[in-house]
């Protein structure tokens, strides 16, 4: 009967001609850390009404529809990606919640369904995404571009909307409805290893859902929506306590299968690093590829998995203890730190790194929140005031609890070298009301997003080889692709009031309150009864009494 319902499901999703596709990506990072990267891919054709949906989450298809967006990224992200030491993921994600989105040419007012675009997913997905507003909110100029097709005649720019909330916590609370959009939920599939007691004990981990338009035909006059969910993790070998991995030890259980509506279900198992450093694979893989990306060629193992298979634990067992070495550092990376010192003045610095050896060129867009207002004219790239690596420039400076700051350059990083971008800001007093519970830990400031076309004569990038092409974002054969990093995030310590004095004024208060109201409450409700001299004593008293004669 199973086997009977499966191949039903099978034709008459078929017929609708969505597909649904599932894949993981486990690469090791050197010396002493495992990525893994889960991406699950529904394919819709019918992506003008959601009234009846077949493999695509009704719930993601009505927020599409009711609030008209073109493109939707949004990612829940605990921990920080070290690009200069594993090179670059997948998906790039910022620490916290970050969510950006264009909109339909045909939306009047952009900002209040974006605002009602985040409060409904803030509900679906059980995130503090209401916390969106105005006063968080950018238009990026030149950074963010669509992934997807878009019309000629639409300025796409004026469409956008991006924001950030770097202080969000990712937990079971996010993973529990993000598992619940897939077709086969975590009953069954790849997303059946998901297993929330082992995955947010990594040293990172990111989901997020993807939502764009592709091509269904090669003239592009026909598209189809792609929901692409995804999930990337980091393990520390010394958790899992040997450079010897398998599903087990990462996720608690093997894999129970593959999910009876996927039309694919594929794992690809980086091998370059063998060649050096010699592993067995159990079991053996049904094949292995090689992945030509420019001038870097990398060799994966492929497992295809089927629906109608027994427990499967795939794992890796090392010849040697030995560690993987140290990573040739990617052509790009960066890094971002505070300045300054008292509760006056400071400055926010970024520097981005070139090992390559031709001229790269960025955007870098700093996204400053209105209580930290940037200062342009202290704008320096590499300490100097005026400076010619500066191609274009973009600042739209904030307004006090009503819109952040807002600065995109469009810079030349020189071959081989280290720029420098450092801007000041000062110091505000908020009022009391806006001090977070846990004020003296600190305010947390956005990660910076530096957009480059990043050379492919060295492809440092760790995207996997798909069974699909709506992976892929650039063509190999170009000699520059486009690609999207965040830096690490910052926090700085904002002049704090002295939020003991009011708990200790209240604790006092409350006490003398507490000591005076007992003695008058007796007073004025316990009645004074008299008792006669002839009232004969109670067992009780008796022994007091004798016991006092014996004293005396």
């Amino acid at each position: 009967m199973a086997v009977l319902l499966i191949i039903f499901m099978t034709a008459v999703f078929g017929a609708f001609g969505d597909d649904f596709i599932e894949e993981i990506f486990i690469k090791p990072l050197p010396p002493t850390h495992l990525y893994s990267y889960f991406q699950f891919i529904t394919l819709i054709n019918n992506n003008d009404s959601f009234v009846h949906s077949n493999l695509s989450p009704r719930s993601i298809g009505e927020v599409i529809s009711r609030f008209k967006v073109e493109e939707l990224h949004l990612t829940l992200t605990e921990g920080q990606w070290r690009h200069n030491q594993w090179g670059y993921p997948v998906v790039d994600a910022a620490p916290g919640a970050e969510l950006y989105a264009w909109f339909d040419p045909e939306v009047e007012d952009i900002d209040a369904e974006w605002r009602k675009l985040s409060a409904t997913l803030s509900g679906l997905f059980c995130a503090s995404l209401n916390f969106i507003d105005s006063f968080n909110t950018i238009t990026p100029q030149m950074a963010l571009w669509p992934t997807g097709p878009v019309k000629s005649n639409v300025n796409v720019t004026s469409l956008l909307r991006y924001a950030s909330l770097p202080r969000e916590i990712v937990c079971t609370e996010n993973l529990t409805p993000w598992k619940k959009l897939l077709p086969c939920e975590s009953s069954r599939g790849f997303s059946a290893l998901l297993n929330s007691r082992m995955i947010h004990n990594t040293n990172y981990h990111s989901i997020g859902v993807h939502v764009r338009k592709v091509c269904a035909s090669e003239d592009c006059t026909e598209t189809k929506l792609e929901i692409k969910q995804t999930v990337a993790l980091v393990y520390d070998y010394k958790i899992i306590g040997s450079n010897n991995w398998s599903f087990i030890k990462l996720f608690g259980h093997g894999l129970p299968g593959a999910c009876p509506l996927a039309t694919t279900s594929t794992i690809y198992i980086d091998i370059t690093s063998n060649v050096t450093f010699p592993f067995q694979l159990s079991p053996p893989p049904d094949k292995i590829v090689s992945s030509h990306r420019g001038g870097s060629v990398t060799n994966l193992a492929v497992y295809n998995i089927e629906t109608d298979v027994e427990m499967i634990n795939v794992g890796v067992k090392h010849n040697s203890k030995e560690k993987l070495g140290v990573n040739v550092p990617p052509p790009l990376h960066f890094n971002r730190y505070v300045l300054g010192y008292g509760k006056e003045f400071g400055g926010i610095v970024t520097e981005l790194i070139n090992n390559y050896w031709t001229a790269i060129d960025v955007v870098v867009l700093e996204n400053a929140p209105w209580w930290l207002p940037i200062q342009l004219s202290s704008l320096r790239i590499n300490s100097e005031a005026e400076s010619k690596l500066v191609k274009s420039q973009y600042y739209s400076p904030g307004r006090s609890r009503q819109k952040p700051y807002h600065l995109e350059l469009l810079l030349t990083l020189p071959p081989r070298s280290t720029t420098t971008i450092t801007i000041d800001f000062e110091f505000v007093f908020l009022k009391w009301q806006e001090y977070p519970p846990d004020a003296n830990h600190g305010f947390y400031i956005g990660s910076a997003i530096v957009t480059a076309n990043l050379p492919t004569a060295k492809n440092y990038t760790s995207i996997p080889v798909s069974g699909i092409s709506y992976n892929s974002t650039f063509n190999a054969s170009q000699p520059w692709y486009p690609a999207v990093f965040r830096t690490n995030g910052a926090m700085v310590s904002l002049p704090t009031p002295d939020f003991s004095m009011p708990y200790n004024v209240i604790c006092l208060a409350c006490t003398v309150v507490a000591l005076a109201f007992g003695p008058l409450h007796n007073i004025c409700t316990k009645e004074l009864l008299l008792k006669p001299i002839g009232t004969p004593l109670s067992l009780t008293q008796k022994v007091l009494n004798f016991f006092k004669r014996k004293k005396e």
